[in-house]
């Protein structure tokens, strides 16, 4: 078992109502999915999600920081997603739907 199943099972939960979650096991930790577009990422006991310049300003005025797997590796899409959003359902399914909808926009071009 990964120290994240835990906390996967409680973010999978609170994103019950989100249609077309999955969630896949990957690189130590796990990729949330909905229909396909991947858009988040559980690592180490925290919640990413995909952002934009326009979504990203809610993670930073929080104080919220890129996903850093490493030392030498930042992800500056992707943003912690606040515990006090991780704890409303409703809302973390509004910011996940809006991460995913980010994501599916880019792969568009």
């Amino acid at each position: 078992m990964k120290k994240d199943d835990g906390f996967r099972q409680f973010v999978e939960d609170q994103l019950a109502q989100m249609r077309g979650l999955s969630c896949k096991s990957m690189f130590g930790g796990y990729g949330l999915y909905a229909g396909g577009t991947f858009f988040g990422i559980i690592y180490r006991g925290q919640l990413y999600f995909k952002t934009d310049a326009t979504t990203r300003l809610a993670y930073v005025t929080r104080g919220m920081k890129p996903f850093r797997p490493s030392a030498k590796q930042t992800l500056k899409t992707y943003y912690e997603v606040p515990a006090e959003i991780l704890e409303q359902s409703e809302t973390l399914v509004t910011w996940a739907t809006d991460a995913a909808r980010t994501r599916a926009e880019e792969a568009k071009g």
